[in-house]
């Protein structure tokens, strides 16, 4: 077949079959970059291909038809291409959870194709070809690196398919193994672990199945039936009502007499019913943990046979295991039927009895109070409040918050019951430990809009709770307020009487005292949830002194504390600043320098504290005394140091922290420090980092300190390999922050054409197109991304080099720049506005002159026209003429801006129509598009520096006298104004006005302006 297909292609020209294979190369490489599952492999794939398509361009260069040899290896190459293309599309359509369980095939593949596809490529006969030895290097190495090159499947992945091949081969059909296995797998696949969801993606994956026998794939659908049935046990594949259908049928083919087990059920060692049966090399069964226990302690005979027991591992005995739990599962759903008539025995400890065992089969596992719940049992637990016995209220209260926590639809049930809450508030008011409970169930229900607003209208809940935040049990407190907090339509006074009974007596304590209930109150403040006006006011009763006590005490406990409290607290600004001002932070760093300090986590806890702070400098107001975090150079140098030296918790809040003290009043001479500091070669390097928060973070913070920085302080650290780490950023990351802070990089790199020439050859126009292109992303990504995306472009359009812009042309930017006049930020409309700039400097010498025509050639073909401008023959791709591109008249409508540098950028770009030699031709386009009032108008600028470029913009049109006379008096006011001026730094520009007020014939050239 494959010689078949190769004689086939061989009656195709050489040529023809390479540009055909080369157009096949890039159409896969796209396809498989928009590949979501196994991304990065996908990835790496494209990139392969792209390099491959590039070589062969060049070889495009060659004759290559008369090579039979070279024909061949197409042939062969093209049967490769077409195998991963096929691969790449079953990857881009198949079901999310079909390919999971099949990545490893999948990786399997990829990896085949891309051997076959290096091998093809390395049958190219080289040496008849006339090529360099630049290009026969180049294949050679790509080839080596395909052949080479690893893919594999992500450690979730990995676990989930060895999950998924225990359960099948111990056919575990719990409830628990599904759910625990369907919500891994949703959580690979950044699904969302909702009920609903959950079932969709299972009811897609299962139409897998169909297609499968459709195309009569025996062995694969075999395996999809297997993970069907492991993964059908799951409670979110079936709806309420399918549950409900296939209990009761269940429930109603069973006897109402529990059944005794079989002989064959009980360990011969413990006794009792086996659990986990496994059979040993003897021939015998018995229950896992107890024959392990006897091997444990040297017994090596079998206790049954005394035949030595054998070293191989113990087989599970899956066929009994399922007899036993469906024994089990026969006689609980008995019970539970039972159980609920005597729940209404007038004998109080027959209740109780019932109450005890359900309570246990509840506790147990989850499909029992599914069965509890689908036997109606929650009014009768309501029920059972009004008893006068306290045992039997205390247990129906502990049932109903067993089965409240265990689904929504559980607490909508219980809230939706006559007079429930009602009977719940009642026991609010009883002993203490049934008001715990009682507690406790109401907090759980609180997260039910219909409980919640239920609960709000209990006549005396709200006193209650309060009375209850007095409690000298601090967990019934908390739980308290925390209750308070959740029924978010209470009076605000009552709120905050709550707040003043509940957390001034935990300040007393946290004060004074012996120190275990410091720091049992140090506790309490650290893991409670707290509101932010919570948090402001226990800071005002004066939280943050004993606070600073603890975490300067000896005992590490304390300190741990502490830090806690303070990596709570510090999240809200206005205490961030107190906390620096209160001198905290000389501690903290104190604990994040102690490298000998054996507690990783108690660090990264400070470093998250010290982040939370840096953050809060951020929020001062320009005209009050600056509160410093940092405040001296061998700070900053100390706390820098330790990105180097920490791990990736504490690297990420570090790296966090300097990038909001740049943000912050200060942070022009934080940037300046942390150049001199050689930071940017170490963030160069983390921006390799495997650690995605530590890459992210180190291409945010080098991006800061870019914007403002001396070119030659990064000449010698941005090398080939970190444009093409962060081209690499820009084109995989899904994080937009990270996409944004690496396009600032690439806009702010030194301006070198070495730095430049390295963009290019790692596709940066390509690459920056996708994603000023990209219409599937939300706003916030077109603010951030576009404006650096645009910003970068600039340094590719510069007039200097018309090669560059050349390929600007050609990758279809100069469209998308002007598409930015109209819709972009201020600041990417001024970027867009400077890009066309510089191309359109480049358009007077690229016009083409127009051709003089024979004086018959009228009668044969309509002369060609010429740019009003440049009056020659203009395009976009050929001289990027301005004009061409439509970009006139948004450019005319940008002079309006609020923005002084947006008016500025698009008056330089319109200038460029007006040939300083010849200013008429240009003067009428900017007429014809009603630039020149909007330039006059401009004369009234705040900015000088704009006004001086309206002035001699206007000095150059106004040398056609039809201008002068239709617009003269429209600037002559302005004109006034600006020669006017009093100020000694206005010279120049009082000049310009004045000449041009002569060319108006205002002034005479004598005057005393000048």
């Amino acid at each position: 077949m494959a010689k078949d297909v190769i004689v086939s292609l061989s009656l195709i020209p050489a040529s023809e079959l390479l540009s055909h294979i080369v157009l096949d190369l890039l159409e896969t490489a796209q396809a498989a970059k928009q590949v979501l599952f196994q991304k990065e492999n996908f990835s790496a794939f494209s990139t392969y291909l792209e390099k491959i398509s590039a070589i062969l361009k060049e070889l495009l260069k060659q004759n290559l038809n008369h090579l039979e040899s070279f024909t061949n290896a197409l042939g062969i190459l093209d049967r490769e291409l077409k195998v991963a293309n096929q691969l790449v599309v079953e990857c881009s359509k198949r079901n999310k959870v079909y390919l999971l369980v099949n990545c490893k095939k999948i990786v399997n593949q990829l990896d085949r194709s891309t051997k076959g596809i290096s091998r093809a490529l390395s049958l190219i006969p080289l040496a008849s070809l006339d090529v360099s030895s630049s290009i026969n290097s180049q294949i050679c190495k790509l080839c080596q690196n395909m052949l080479d090159a690893e893919y594999r499947a992500a450690v979730a992945e990995e676990e989930i398919l060895a999950k998924i091949e225990l359960g099948i081969q111990e056919r575990n059909g719990t409830r628990s193994y599904a759910n625990g296995l369907l919500v891994q797998i949703a959580e690979a696949l950044g699904l969302s672990t909702e009920q609903s969801e959950l079932k969709k993606a299972y009811e897609e994956f299962k139409r897998e199945i169909e297609d499968t026998k459709l195309r009569k794939e025996q062995e694969e659908s075999f395996q999809m039936e297997q993970i069907i049935a492991l993964l059908e046990n799951a409670g979110a594949t079936t709806s309420a009502e399918e549950k409900e259908k296939k209990y009761l049928e269940r429930r109603n083919s069973l006897g109402s007499q529990p059944l005794q087990p079989l002989q064959g059920f009980y360990c011969r060692l413990t006794h009792d019913v086996m659990v986990d049966p496994v059979e040993t090399s003897s021939g015998q069964t018995f229950e896992r943990s107890a024959i392990e226990r006897w091997i444990a302690e040297g017994k090596n005979l079998c206790p049954l046979t005394n035949i030595p027991l054998g070293t191989s591992a113990l087989r599970p005995n899956i066929t009994l295991r399922q007899s036993i739990e469906e024994w089990r599962d026969r006689n609980t759903i008995i019970t539970i039927v039972s159980n609920k008539q005597k729940l209404q025995s007038s004998e109080e400890e027959e209740v109780l009895q019932s109450l005890s065992k359900l309570q246990e089969l509840c506790a147990e596992r989850d499909l029992h109070r599914e069965w509890v719940t689908m036997e109606d049992y929650i009014p009768i637990l309501i029920g059972l409040l009004g008893a006068k016995n306290r045992e039997i209220r205390r247990h129906a209260l502990s049932i109903l918050s067993i089965l409240a926590k265990d689904t929504e639809e559980n607490k909508e049930k219980i809230a939706n019951v006559d007079n429930a809450l009602k009977s719940i508030v009642h026991s609010l008011a009883r002993q203490h430990e049934e008001s715990k409970l009682a507690l406790e169930l109401l907090l759980e229900l609180s997260t039910s809009i219909a409980a919640r607003d239920t609960m709000g209208n209990i006549q005396g809940c709200i006193l209650l709770l309060v009375t209850m935040l007095k409690s000298g049990d601090i967990q019934v407190a908390g739980e308290a307020q925390e209750l308070l907090e959740n029924l978010s339509f209470l009076d605000q006074n009552v709120k905050q009487m709550a707040k003043a009974n509940y957390f001034k007596p935990l300040l007393q304590r946290l004060s004074s005292g012996p120190e275990d209930i410091r720091l049992s109150m140090g506790e309490t403040l650290a893991e409670i949830e707290l509101t932010d006006d919570s948090k402001l006011s226990i800071v005002q009763d004066g939280a943050l002194g004993p606070v600073i006590q603890m975490l300067s005490h000896s005992d590490l406990e304390m300190k741990k504390v502490a830090v806690k409290c303070l990596l709570q607290l510090s999240k809200l600004p206005q205490i961030g600043l107190q906390i620096i001002r209160e001198g905290v932070v000389a501690p903290l760093f104190e604990v994040l320098y102690r490298h000998s300090l054996q507690l990783p986590a108690l660090r990264e806890q400070v470093a998250a504290t010290v982040m939370h702070l840096s953050i809060s400098t951020t929020n001062q107001e320009s005209n009050e005394e600056q509160v410093l975090l940092l405040e001296s150079e061998e700070d900053i140098f100390k706390l820098f140091s330790l990105v180097s030296l920490t791990g990736p918790d504490i690297q990420r809040n570090i790296l966090k922290t300097f990038h909001a003290l740049c943000q912050s009043p200060s942070g022009l001479d934080i940037r300046m420090k942390l150049r001199q500091l050689s930071a940017v070669q170490v963030l160069v390097q983390l921006c390799e980092a495997n650690h995605h928060a530590v890459r992210a973070n180190a291409v945010k913070l080098l991006c800061c300190l870019m914007k403002d920085g001396d070119d030659n302080a990064f000449l010698e650290h941005v090398s080939q390999r970190c444009i093409e780490t962060l081209l690499r950023i820009i084109e995989t990351s899904n994080d937009v922050e990270e996409i944004a802070a690496a396009l600032g990089i690439v806009a702010n790199l030194p301006k070198s054409p070495e730095r430049t020439q390295w963009l290019l050859d790692g596709a940066a126009l390509r690459i920056i197109h996708a994603c000023v292109a990209d219409g599937n992303r939300d706003a916030s990504y077109k603010r951030q991304v576009v404006e650096n995306a645009v910003g970068a472009l600039c340094r590719f359009t510069v007039s200097t080099n018309q090669e560059w812009q050349r390929r600007v042309a050609e990758a279809g930017l100069i469209k998308v720049l002007v598409q930015f006049l109209a819709s972009g930020t201020a600041l990417t409309k001024q970027n867009a506005a400077i890009a066309l700039k510089q191309l359109s400097e480049s358009s007077r010498s690229l016009s083409k002159p127009v051709k003089k025509l024979g004086i018959f050639y009228c009668c044969i073909s309509s002369p060609e026209t010429s740019c009003a401008a440049h009056l020659g023959i203009c395009s976009i791709e050929s001289s990027f003429c301005i004009l061409e591109a439509n970009a006139v008249d948004p450019l005319v409508r940008m002079l309006g801006e609020q923005d002084d540098r947006t008016c500025e950028a698009s008056l330089d770009a319109l200038m460029t129509l007006i040939d300083s030699q010849k200013p008429q031709d240009g003067s009428r386009v900017l007429e014809n598009a009603n630039a020149i009032p909007a330039i006059i108008k401009l004369l009234s600028s705040n900015s000088v520096r704009l006004q001086g470029k309206c002035l001699r913009s206007l000095e150059m049109i106004f040398q056609l006298d039809e201008l002068k006379r239709k617009y003269g008096s429209l600037a002559q006011m302005l004109l006034v104004d600006i020669a006017q001026k009093k100020a000694d730094d206005l010279k120049e520009i009082k000049s310009l006005a004045a000449k041009v007020l002569v060319q108006l014939g205002v002034l005479g050239s004598q005057s005393s302006f000048f």
